[in-house]
């Protein structure tokens, strides 16, 4: 296990290192930000009203699932472990200044979601049972074409279908089965079984069963998880400035982290910040453009402002309260910094036992069933991310089969080591990533010019409007 654990740290240091992902992934979300003139700033209130308010398209609109149904599938599918256990891995091993590079890869990656879910829609296709199929792989092999397109598009799908065992599946389990049993003291092999039965309850039913599921479960937990980390920093108000001072100051240092020379300091709180914050939101793995197609709607311009939504929510808003409770309470500083979940558990304790150590009790548990619900509910997203990669590749046929393996998989995950179930899902990830950004920087023009068209639309603000093809 040792020498594999060195093996996948090798591999995971060069896929995300200096030279590879992080300015990658950077630099294509600062070019879709300047080709597309800063559209998720001019945007965003709109975008959240179509998202949370407006919620779904008219009747006609071809589709599987609505507006709102596939901004949930998506929030279900990033609203997960990254956001309480990989937030606190990387301020807790990248120092606080890691929170400063996951908003520039939020803020950045917004434009890249954006683009993922515009093409999504643009070049989705039924699959042979009449649901829609969508995202990087189809927008390589048929927006790029030719052998580039489609050598992309292979290679994305079987990446994102390799993926969808790691950052969808096995984190998540392993997360989960560690709390419960830090927690209750239940045996991982018992949280694996009920997960296996509950997770198979709700694939097996498809996209409309995994909406109808995510657009009920994701806002509550949602809800609840702010309210609590809103108390404790409420609680805590008067150490925000120097919490915020502290991430800025150390987002250029990375002193706080390792306390090691400043190049290497710094560039590790970058590679942690990015790292976790792609791991959060996964704006440039594709993942959003795959949402974005089952979406109920005939404007793809329309769908990748809702979908963009998605990055904002997850790591703008929750991230960051994740983050900001575990600096104002000194958690980063304090145990294993290695073991997220704990970290975040602790930070909530003892936040709310400032108010009364009953509370710092609850805090434990909030922490602990917040991670059942947000395991559970991106493991059910993942598994339609993996489902829509394996009828790319194989067809149809190949669906119930995924579902069902990717469903005992859980088992898998629930009682492996923590660390090589993080290191294979960085690694999965990166390899997931590089085709999709490739083809959005070669898709960008497409990108530019459908947006071009839409918001020169006079009535683009009223989505019941007729839309008048203006050139």
């Amino acid at each position: 296990m040792e020498q594999l654990q060195s093996i996948l740290d090798l591999v995971s240091g060069v896929v995300w290192g200096p030279f590879v992902l992080i300015p990658l992934l950077l630099l294509t979300g600062l070019f879709l930000t300047v080709r597309l003139g800063g559209l998720q700033f001019r945007v965003l209130g709109h975008a959240l009203w179509l998202a949370l308010i407006r919620r779904k398209e008219h009747g006609g609109a071809k589709g599987d699932i609505s507006h709102y149904q596939a901004l949930s599938t998506a929030l279900a599918a990033t609203v997960g472990v990254g956001n309480i256990a990989g937030a606190a891995l990387a301020i807790g091993v990248g120092g606080p200044g890691a929170l400063f590079w996951m908003w520039m890869t939020a803020l950045l990656g917004m434009a890249t979601k954006y683009s993922e879910a515009l093409l999504g829609v643009k070049y989705r296709r039924p699959d042979s049972k009449g649901e829609m199929s969508g995202g990087p792989m189809f927008y390589l092999s048929r927006g790029l074409g030719g052998g580039l397109g489609k050598t992309l598009g292979v290679l994305f799908a079987l990446f994102g279908a390799l993926a969808s065992f790691g950052i969808g599946n096995m984190t998540q389990a392993n997360t989960v089965s560690a709390q419960l049993e830090s927690v209750w003291s239940v045996p991982t092999w018992v949280s694996g079984i009920v997960m296996v039965v509950v997770v198979g309850a709700v694939v097996l039913g498809g996209i409309k069963s995994i909406g109808r599921f995510a657009s009920g479960v994701v806002p509550l937990m949602i809800v609840v998880y702010i309210l609590a980390a809103l108390t404790i920093l409420i609680v805590h108000v008067g150490d925000l400035p120097a919490a915020i001072a502290l991430v800025f100051r150390d987002a250029f240092t990375g002193s706080a982290a390792t306390g090691g020379l400043l190049g290497s300091a710094l560039l590790f709180a970058i590679q942690q910040g990015v790292a976790r914050g792609i791991f959060s939101n996964e704006s440039g793995l594709g993942t959003g453009g795959i949402a974005a197609a089952s979406a109920k709607t005939d404007q793809p311009v329309r769908q990748a402002m809702v979908s963009m939504t998605q990055t904002f929510i997850d790591t703008i808003i929750v991230v960051t309260m994740t983050c900001l409770v575990i600096i104002v309470t000194g958690a980063w500083q304090e145990g294993d910094k290695t073991d997220g979940s704990l970290m975040t558990s602790a930070a909530m304790s003892d936040g709310l036992s400032v108010i009364s150590p009953a509370l710092g009790t609850v805090g434990g548990y909030i922490i602990a069933i917040s991670v059942m619900f947000f395991a559970f509910t991106t493991i059910v997203g993942w598994c339609y991310y993996g489902e829509r990669c394996m009828d790319f590749l194989f067809g149809r046929v190949a669906v119930v089969p995924f579902r069902v393996l990717f469903t005992l998989v859980v088992m898998v995950g629930a009682t492996l080591e923590l660390t090589t179930v993080w290191s294979f899902s960085d690694i999965a990830n990166g390899l997931m990533a590089l085709p999709n950004l490739v083809g959005l920087l070669l898709l960008s023009p497409i990108v530019a010019a459908e947006t071009k068209k839409y918001f020169a639309n006079p009535d683009w603000r009223n989505p019941d409007a007729p839309m008048v093809d203006v050139r």
